[in-house]
C-alpha cells in the first residue's frame, strides 16, 4: 500500500519479515483483530509530531480528537510519549489513550 499520510501510518512486521503498512492506526488495529493467530515482531505506529518516525505501538499513547483529522474519518493519531500526546490535547482537545485502551477501543466498540 502507498502511504499518503506519514503522520497516522503504521506497519506490521511478521517473525518471518512480512511487512503490511497501513494508511492509518485504526486500519492496523482491525487488522491485527482479523488476524489474531499471526504472530508479529514489531507493532508500529508513526509518532504524529516527528511524520515518518515509526514507534512501538505497545509503549505509544493515542489521541483522538476531531481537531485532528486521519485518513480513515476515526480522527486518531499516535505519540510516542503521553506529554506529547497531552501537548497536543491541550490544544486539539480530545482523549488520550494508551496502547491497550485504544485496541479495545476499536476492537470491542466505541
Amino acid at each position: 500500500m502507498t502511504i499518503v499520510d506519514n503522520k497516522h501510518s503504521a506497519e506490521l512486521v511478521t517473525i518471518k519479515g512480512k511487512v503490511y503498512k497501513f494508511d492509518a492506526i485504526e486500519c492496523m488495529i482491525r487488522h491485527l483483530q482479523n488476524t489474531e493467530d499471526q504472530q508479529y515482531q514489531f507493532i508500529l505506529i508513526a509518532d504524529y509530531s516527528q511524520p515518518g518516525n515509526l514507534v512501538d505501538a505497545n509503549n505509544s499513547f493515542f489521541l483522538i480528537s476531531e481537531n485532528i483529522p486521519s485518513p480513515m474519518g476515526e480522527n486518531l493519531s499516535g505519540f510516542k510519549s503521553e506529554s506529547i500526546a497531552l501537548e497536543y490535547s491541550q490544544t486539539n482537545g480530545g482523549k488520550i489513550y494508551d496502547w491497550n485502551e485504544i485496541t479495545s477501543y476499536f476492537i470491542n466498540g466505541k
